[in-house]
């Protein structure tokens, strides 16, 4: 046999190979067995569960899993989420056979849930079924009683109409499942369990994070196709208009420095007694961690303590001339001390302290879109008062936003990079803040 007939032998060959190994990873993304545990007859609109435990604890399910912050208390949806390639608008949940998911059944419902297909096709990963997959059997039985006590909605919603081509079309997500998608349930280390009780504990709270919760969704950075970012667990990502940051246990830029009962206390009041939650955050603990039982809050802190360092470099310093660093206490003094204290203490559970917060120093786009757009604490059952922060949109141009923000993140022992006037530009374009008022001298 001649050497080219070798050469396209073992190409021929290969390519057979690599076939086979694409069809067989395809075969495990696209694989629903998992869903024939589930009722395959009965459809939601004609399903009303009789069992008050299994509604229960279906309620607590979509606690964990924060279904009503996206879509919405009516569960009618239509909240916005933007994205890099277009926004999308969350579907109608409820037991409306014409523009809810009333026709389904629950192997429906599952297949939905944890392998992001839906009525309409596959869904995107908005909607966080890469997390949802790890659920297990009895939550999701127990989530579809709970649904079916749902009041239907007639609410038409065009869930993907902001998508611009050819990211609106739906099958291309088959595409991105193949490359991104883990297809497997949640797997338990049962192996530590035995030789150390507390594994118990970080179990539970490893479903919690990477399970309902889908943690990782928001605090994994993300590549330009949208997939997470490998080796970047819990580390941190952007969310276009907020920055979900890292909660690794790095003492710098992390929560390493978070004790067992910091980490309980802020997902239950949303404040640890220095930072306070605003944002999507917020928006999580007040739809979801505030109704974590005690637990289970303290079984994600157990997790989230033995997850190891990110190890990010330290940040570093912005040196500020003197000049500048009067004229920055002095209108930090006169626009921000009055609530977050002359000397950085804030208010402790409603006001974020500025003086030894990590979160002060490190990516600064959660500062400078409270700056621009005001922020709230999120209203839980433990703190009725939510306290709020206004605008200065409208008082402060970008140069002077971004001096103030320079200021804070390098006073009290704070070291942070500079906060630039291109920085709060973009900002300011990106979120439609207004612009600083101005007046005109006849």
């Amino acid at each position: 046999m001649s050497t080219k007939k070798k050469i396209a032998y073992s190409v021929a060959a290969l390519a057979v190979v690599a076939g086979i190994v694409a069809f067989g990873h395809l075969w495990e993304v696209m694989d629903s067995s998992r869903s024939q545990v589930a009722d395959d007859t009965t459809r939601l609109a004609d399903f009303h569960s009789t069992d008050s435990a299994a509604i229960k604890r279906g309620e607590y399910a979509m606690r964990l899993g924060d279904c009503a912050a996206c879509h919405e208390s009516s569960f009618a949806g239509g909240y916005k989420i933007s994205t890099p390639f277009g926004e999308l608008q969350t579907s109608n949940i409820t037991p409306d056979r014409e523009t809810g998911i009333g026709n389904m059944t629950e192997r429906d419902f599952f297949n939905a849930v944890r392998q992001g297909r839906g009525d309409h096709g596959f869904l995107y990963p908005a909607m966080p079924y890469t997390a949802y997959a790890k659920m297990s059997d009895a939550d999701m039985h127990d989530l579809w009683a709970y649904m079916s006590t749902m009041k239907p909605v007639k609410h038409k919603v065009d869930e993907n109409g902001g998508m611009s081509f050819p990211y609106n079309i739906r099958f291309a997500m088959l595409g991105w499942n193949f490359l991104f998608f883990d297809n497997s349930g949640f797997t338990p280390d049962t192996a530590k369990t035995a030789a150390n009780a507390n594994m118990d504990m970080i179990n539970r709270g490893k479903y919690i994070v990477d399970g309902p919760a889908h943690c990782s969704v928001c605090h994994t950075a993300r590549n330009v196709l949208g997939g997470e970012v490998s080796g970047g667990y819990l580390q941190g990502g952007s969310l276009g208009a907020w920055y979900a940051p890292d909660i690794s246990q790095d003492p710098h830029t992390g929560i390493g420095d978070w004790s067992s009962d910091d980490i309980a206390q802020y997902l239950k009041t949303g404040s640890d007694g220095k930072s306070v939650a605003a944002g999507p955050m917020a928006e999580a603990v007040e739809h979801s961690t505030q109704y974590f039982s005690d637990r289970d809050a303290q079984a994600v802190a157990a997790y989230l303590k033995m997850l190891p360092s990110s190890r990010k470099p330290a940040p570093q310093a912005f040196a500020m001339d003197a000049a500048s660093k009067e004229h920055g206490a002095l209108t930090y003094e006169v626009n921000c001390s009055a609530c977050h204290g002359v000397k950085g203490e804030g208010i402790t559970g409603m006001v974020p302290a500025f003086a030894g917060n990590n979160a002060m120093q490190n990516d600064p786009t959660n500062m400078i879109n409270a700056m621009l757009n005001g922020a709230r604490a999120p209203h839980t059952e433990e703190r009725q008062t939510a306290a709020g922060m206004p605008s200065f949109a409208w008082k402060m141009n970008d140069r002077q936003i971004a001096e103030i923000l320079t200021y804070v993140r390098n006073s009290w022992g704070n070291q942070g990079s500079e906060v630039t006037a291109d920085q709060v530009s973009h900002m300011r374009k990106l979120t439609g803040a207004a612009d600083k008022l101005s007046t005109t001298s006849k």
